[in-house]
């Protein structure tokens, strides 16, 4: 029933449409952009229901108060500190390393407004643990929710941020001034 309503709510009543090419393996990250407004939540769980896709994301830790911190656990929200220094990326390699499934969203700008250096965590984590990224862009613009490319770290990391960056280049936020994939050389 859930699912039925999320698909009923985010394609026919909202009027989106999606394109996902990809395939899904059991383990993976999501690098989604462009992340401008609190709007691409509400979206991409819509699409997680309508498609019974379940990830779990990074969410600063100042949005898991009551009663939101519960809801946001349940929903698969893992709380960040961005004040202090963890080992998050090391612990979340590991973690899919151990596990049998594994599917963690990151928002690649780690903010809603405009920053060109992105943040390499979610880099970082599927190169440890051997895992691809999908790349979600959520288009506003179009009222389209995108995934055509993979990319598989290899190590040469400027090379695929940028490479990242330019797939996103397309893509139009809610707020599309607060969205920039900075000066790509």
């Amino acid at each position: 029933m859930w699912k039925s309503f999320c698909n009923w709510l985010l394609y026919k009543w909202m009027g989106w449409t999606s394109e996902v090419t990809e395939a899904h393996p059991d383990k993976y990250i999501v690098c989604l952009a462009p992340h401008t407004s609190n709007w691409d939540f509400v979206i991409g769980q819509l699409y997680n229901g309508a498609t019974g896709m379940k990830s779990n994301f990074l969410m600063k830790k100042e949005w898991f108060f009551w009663p939101l911190g519960p809801i946001f656990r349940s929903l698969g929200g893992i709380p960040v500190w961005r004040s202090k220094h963890t080992s998050m990326t090391d612990h979340l390699a590991e973690t899919a390393k151990r596990e049998k499934m594994f599917r963690l969203c990151i928002t690649p700008e780690g903010t809603r407004s405009s920053n060109p250096d992105w943040k390499k965590g979610f880099y970082y984590i599927a190169q440890k643990a051997g895992i691809p990224i999908l790349l979600y862009g959520i288009d506003y613009e179009k009222r389209r929710i995108e995934c055509t490319k993979t990319i598989i770290p290899n190590g040469d990391i400027d090379q695929q941020i940028r490479e990242i960056k330019l797939y996103f280049s397309k893509f139009k936020g809610k707020k599309p001034e607060n969205f920039t994939i900075g000066n790509i050389q």
